[in-house]
Formats: C-alpha cells, structure tokens, sequence
C-alpha cells in the first residue's frame, strides 16, 4: 500500500513540477521535475553543475523524492489522500514546513518533528476535514511570501488541485476499507470524536486535577506534584499507545484486503 500510495504521490507531484526551469525570480534558481540544484547537491554528496540538474533523469528524481521528501515526512503513515497533501507542500516548501502546517492542522504543538503525538492526532481526526484545514494553512502560508505576487496564481491553483485530489485519495481508502457511506458519517465520526477524547490535553488535564483532589480528601499531599508535566507525560504515553494500536489495526486490515 504504501508504495502505491507514492507512486501516485509522485505522479501528482511530476505534474505539477514539470521539465527544466530556471526563473529569475524563482529563490530555487535551475530546477529540473522540482529538484532544486541545490537538492541535487545534497542527495548526491557534491557541487552539480546546472548542466547537470538539466541532464536529471526521472528514475534519480523519484529517488530524491522518497528518501529526502516522502519519508522526511513519514508519508507511509500518514492516511490516504492526507499523504499526498503534506508530502507536495514538502517537496515544494520543505518538509520542515509541510510537518508545521499538518501539525498546526491538527491541532498539535508545532515544533516541525512529526512523532507519536502528531501521528495520533493525525489518526484521530476526519481525512477530508484534515485536508481542508491543512491546504487552507498552507495556502495562508504561501500567501504570505513575497514571491506570492509573481507566482501566487499557480500555487493558489497547485493547492486547489492537491486539495481536490487528496480528498478522492481519501474517499477510494474508505470504499477500500469496506466501511459504507454512513459509516464514514456516523460510526467512522464517533471512532474519530472517540481517539479525539484520549488525545485532548483539556481532558486528561481536569482528570489529574480531579485525582489530586481525591488524594488531598484522604490525606494524601498534593502540592508539590507538577500537575502540568504528569498531563503531559500521560498524553505522550496515551498518544504513544494509540498510535500502536492504529498502526497494528491497520497493517492487519491492510493485509486482509490483499488476500
């Protein structure tokens, strides 16, 4: 599954990058299928010559792509359609940046490092709800650029089409997944609302205050106890938790379709 999923990421993404450009006001300089000179160098260890970025082939390009873009952002878990979603933004502002918006997306600390609590709270939310949040972040990020003016026609409509082609991504997942229409609006919801209650700071935050309270009724001091940092530590192991489990159910639903 998951490297069907980035053979179509990819695609997607060729047909947005295209053949060999090199724009005087585009801050990438010569660029060949969206890798940079720049990238070129880093992938390959040394200085290229831009003869060298015109003469990339496809095959090297779709290997740049996977290991410095698609796994940089940890696509292979990312869901359906929310992949392609956050691994373009990568490949066209960086996976730094494409990990910010998913994150403030979903509603996570931003810090730019995708790890079990990202993962989580990515799972716990609704696909097309999540793509809509993070293609309108990162169309708000990109018109905040100074280039915006020069190239903000075809990014606007670079982000429109993702959008449009994330959420069919996402749709085919869950006619795969066997899950019927209603599913997806009722069930799939209350599972969604579910995982969103076990990774919500608000609550496990009331449940340690409510626990201190208990403990100070039969005695027992509470004063000295971080509230703060022990909500913090249960929502890591919580999300941690979760994120196995999904990962695991996953992988077995995944398998039982492939038989």
């Amino acid at each position: 599954m998951a490297i069907a999923s980035f053979d179509e990421a990819l695609e997607a993404v060729l047909g947005f990058e295209g053949g060999y450009v090199n724009h005087p006001l585009d801050p990438g300089g010569a660029t060949k299928f969206g890798i940079t000179r720049a990238t070129l160098k880093r992938a390959r260890g040394r200085d290229v010559a831009i003869a060298e970025v015109m003469a990339l082939t496809r095959h090297e390009a779709a290997v740049i792509y996977r290991e410095h873009y698609w796994h940089a952002v940890r696509a292979d878990e990312l869901p359906a359609g929310v992949d392609l979603a956050v691994f373009d933004t990568a490949v066209n502002s960086g996976p730094a940046r494409a990990i910010r918006l998913l994150q403030q997306a979903a509603g996570v600390t931003v810090d730019g490092r995708i790890g079990p609590v990202t993962l989580a709270a990515v799972e716990a939310q609704a696909p097309h709800l999540l793509i809509e949040r993070y293609c309108a972040a990162r169309l708000g990020f990109l018109e905040r650029l100074r280039h915006f003016h020069v190239f903000g026609r075809g990014w606007r409509r670079r982000v429109e089409r993702v959008e449009e082609r994330a959420k069919r991504l996402a749709t085919h997942a869950t006619a795969g997944s066997g899950m019927a229409p209603g599913d997806s609006a009722g069930k799939g919801k209350n599972m969604s609302d579910t995982k969103s209650i076990f990774t919500s700071r608000t609550v496990w935050a009331n449940a340690v205050g409510m626990a201190a309270v208990l403990l100070s009724l039969f005695g027992v001091r509470t004063d000295g106890v971080d509230t703060g940092a022990l909500t913090d530590a249960l929502l890591q192991i919580v999300a941690g938790v979760s994120f196995v489990v999904s990962t695991v159910f996953r992988v077995i639903a995944t398998n039982r379709l492939q038989r």
